[in-house]
């Protein structure tokens, strides 16, 4: 006869139960599409056009310069960034609301775009792109000739 509390029994129940339970994934699913406050799903962003660019600004604070990475292939703009903890291994953390690990997004960038000549800045937790709009997309006049050698201009 067994008189002693058996865990390995207990555990096998409590993973059956884990197991079943349809709220927990859609928890989980819920979480890996919109994120959480520990980890987003994507990093913040604003993007706007101006002065004859498209900008793109990108929330990381905390995030260090080096362990951000920038690569375009063809037209597909990728963003990678890593937050590290900022405890030490033996420390246990009170509260951990500020999100953490490795952030990404892909941006496709529209072919009126000149991927080659991207500019990127920091600052204060903020990464800015610059992507001026290629020459071939810009508005441009195109002159008109009459019969009477007059030219008239009109704009595209």
């Amino acid at each position: 006869m067994e008189t002693g509390f058996n865990i390995e029994k207990l555990k096998e129940w409590e993973m059956m139960l884990m197991r079943t339970d349809p709220f927990r994934e859609l928890d989980r699913l819920t979480q890996q599409v919109f994120g959480t406050a520990a980890r987003p799903a994507a990093m913040p962003m604003d993007a706007w056009q101006e002065d004859g660019e498209f900008v793109v600004a990108f929330d990381l604070p905390g995030v260090k310069i080096d362990s951000v990475d920038l690569n375009v292939e063809r037209n597909v703009l990728t963003v990678r960034a890593e937050r590290k903890d900022p405890t030490q291994p033996n420390v246990e953390l009170v509260a951990a609301e500020r999100p953490r690990g490795i952030f990404s997004r892909q941006l496709i960038l529209g072919d009126t775009l000149d991927t080659d000549h991207i500019k990127a800045s920091y600052d204060q937790g903020v990464l800015t792109l610059r992507i001026p709009v290629a020459e071939q997309a810009k508005p441009r006049k195109i002159e008109i000739e009459t019969m009477h050698g007059q030219q008239h201009e009109i704009s595209t």
